[in-house]
């Protein structure tokens, strides 16, 4: 069983030892840590919360909105929700912050609280610091009798959520319509079933297959959305009755596609698609993370806009995004943070944005596809021992490969003209990422062994 507690919030399996994974007593201990952070951070005795489908997702939000009220803390339950929508609600209501019950791709047995801050973004680096050491002092007072908070419900959040997605001067909810799209969506029986399903209606598809969109959490597959747990919906489009398949993991933060033939877009391409119909539209500056892949440099430098990378993590992102004044950003795992909605990854926007840009593109998925730099990333990991000293490792390698361009801003990104490899300890598993980028998928895999037979050279000594 296994319980991370990280500054990004608390993730663990269902079951098993106190300390040791996501029980009831971790959950309620944690949630006492947030609340007690949010009232002395903010003042404000008001906390909005919302949950994926997973079978222990009612548990857990019972278990934080008692805990919760019992700190004297109103809150806002949303129920069954989305990242994204829990997100927007935050500043609506005028809360002090928001825990979203998710472990977002990972699969059944995993729960989690991620934790907002009262803008309804990702709290920081340091403010996870300090929820961190509240739990650990168990330095929290509850509330008397006559002070307990109380809980309201609040359905209408998905809703709102669309509105604001279709009154985006980008989204061309006419050009969709005239399109007549046929999709698929693929909602791994989470909340992507009540979010994506109403927008696509709102949007005036066409023709809307739902595939696995029952919000009942049983995933049917491995729910994170990447090629090789995407078969059934590709097998759909083979069948030629379709001109798009959309994917979302179960929070919906994470957006992918499978063109008319049931090839995979690539959700690294899910932001450099709609990265560039928002430059086409609005010029600006762009970010993604070290670990995403080159495209969207070369799309960004098209429109003569600068391109910045940021640390892994969306928090990271949004830091970075704020300080250049990004338009559009995100991470390469089919997250997309539009500001001119909120900063938060967000599968709605992306495919509101995405739409609109294939149905003014005019064409079929896979020549929109075809418009972009074809990079391959190679993606492995290396399982963490308790001998291994990351800090060491990355520090040897980045005394091996002195002679090329090195960014060390989040582990050890390492470039060679238009090939790259990123070099990072996980922040969500004991593991070490070893990502790595080539114009060739044989080169890629190439670099990421090389490097990977490197550093067991350097755990071996």
């Amino acid at each position: 069983m296994t319980l991370i507690k990280s500054i990004s919030g608390i993730r663990g399996t269902i079951g098993g030892a106190v300390g040791e994974s996501l029980t009831p007593v971790d959950a309620v201990k944690f949630a006492a840590a947030f609340g007690s952070w949010v009232v002395a951070k903010t003042g404000k005795k008001k906390i909005i919360i919302g949950r994926d489908a997973r079978p222990s997702g009612q548990m857990i939000s019972d278990l934080v909105s008692s805990t919760l009220i019992g700190l004297g803390i109103d809150v806002v339950d949303l129920g069954l929700s989305t990242t994204p929508t829990v997100e927007i609600a935050v500043p609506l209501e005028e809360a002090g912050g928001g825990i979203i019950l998710t472990a977002s791709h990972n699969p059944v047995q995993w729960n989690a609280l991620k934790l907002l801050n009262d803008k309804g973004e990702f709290i920081s680096g340091d403010d996870g610091k300090e929820v961190l050491e509240i739990a650990e002092k168990d330095s929290f007072k509850f509330a008397d009798v006559k002070k307990l908070g109380k809980v309201t419900t609040n359905d209408s959040y998905i809703q709102k959520h669309i509105e604001m997605v279709l009154a985006l001067p980008l989204v061309d909810v006419e050009a969709i319509k005239k399109a007549k799209f046929k999709i698929v969506v693929d909602a791994v029986n989470s909340t992507g079933g009540i979010s994506v399903l109403p927008l696509l209606k709102a949007l005036g598809v066409e023709t809307v297959e739902p595939l696995y969109c029952e919000p009942n959490g049983q995933f049917p597959h491995n729910p994170e959305p990447l090629p090789e747990h995407l078969g059934q919906i590709s097998s759909m489009l083979e069948s030629g009755k379709y001109d798009l398949g959309i994917v979302v993991d179960p929070d919906v933060d994470r957006l992918a596609f499978v063109d008319e033939s049931g090839s995979v877009f690539g959700e690294e391409y899910t932001l450099v698609a709609v990265a560039d119909y928002v430059l086409s539209q609005t010029k600006g500056n762009t970010v993604s993370n070290l670990s995403s892949t080159r495209a969207l440099r070369d799309v960004t430098e098209k429109y003569g806009c600068q391109y910045e990378p940021s640390a892994v993590g969306e928090v990271n992102v949004v830091v970075k995004m704020k300080e250049i004044g990004a338009v559009i950003g995100g991470e390469g795992n089919g997250g997309i943070i539009y500001p001119e909605l909120h900063y938060g990854r967000d599968a709605l926007v992306g495919i509101a944005l995405f739409l609109t840009h294939l149905a003014k593109f005019g064409k079929r998925v896979s020549m929109l596809r075809a418009k972009y730099p074809s990079y391959h990333i190679s993606k492995n990991k290396i399982e963490l021992s308790p001998e291994i000293d990351v800090d060491k490792v990355l520090t040897k390698m980045k005394e091996q490969y002195k002679k090329q361009p090195i960014n060390t801003v989040d582990g050890v990104k390492i470039e060679f003209d238009k090939e790259w490899v990123h070099l990072r300890k996980s922040n969500t598993e004991p593991i070490i990422r070893i990502y790595a980028e080539s114009e060739s998928a044989a080169t890629a895999e190439h670099l990421a062994q090389k490097i990977m037979s490197d550093i067991r050279e350097i755990v071996a000594n």
